[in-house]
């Protein structure tokens, strides 16, 4: 059984009811290893606005704090949308999760994770890695996968993120040449990960 299962209130393109928040929070309540919850493609792709209105984000803030722990909330945020203002909205945040959807932006990781660090300085950072170029929907180059991988391990130990994320497990069984190095990488450095 997992320790930790981070639970969506938002899913594929922001789609999210007031009935499935309110599931998903009663599942926590029970479940003492439903430690925090996940807004996916919380910014609207279309109108670039929040799915969420900052009363729900306050509500959200309120309930989550249950009585023997208080759940995490975490938003994705892609590298494309780093130039929206949602600052109130990511107050009400302690985790965001940086993705980059075309894998030729992965050039610019670098400047985009420091441009995260200035405005969600006191936010815990993770970063996502998909195993798939999801942006001209093909395979993800390896070398430009590698690095990615590499600079996350780097940051995970000097503690700029907190954590990485690796996206999907639909790809797993592929055969797709990111995920059998994903395999033997995290086989190497699966240790050192845990430990950082």
């Amino acid at each position: 059984t997992p320790k930790r299962i981070g639970w969506g209130i938002t899913g594929a393109r922001g789609e999210t009811s007031s009935a499935e928040r309110e599931h998903v929070l009663d599942l926590a309540a029970r479940t003492p290893n439903v430690t925090g919850l996940v807004m996916d493609d919380f910014i609207n792709w279309d109108t670039g606005e929040p799915e969420l209105m900052l009363d729900d984000l306050r509500d959200l803030d309120t309930r989550r704090r249950l009585p023997d722990r208080t759940l995490d909330l975490m938003t994705i945020l892609y590298t494309h949308q780093l130039d929206i203002d949602i600052t109130d909205y990511l107050a009400r945040c302690n985790q965001i999760s940086l993705w980059t959807w075309h894998a030729s932006d992965l050039d610019q990781l670098d400047a985009n994770l420091a441009r995260l660090e200035k405005i969600a300085p006191d936010h815990e950072l993770f970063l996502g890695c998909y195993m798939w170029d999801l942006g001209p929907r093909a395979p993800m180059p390896l070398d430009r996968f590698q690095r990615q991988c590499e600079q996350g391990l780097e940051w995970l130990h000097s503690g700029r993120i907190a954590g990485m994320i690796f996206l999907a497990s639909c790809y797993c069984d592929l055969e797709l040449d990111t995920v059998e190095w994903l395999r033997g990488w995290i086989a190497e450095v699966g240790g050192v990960m845990r430990d950082a």
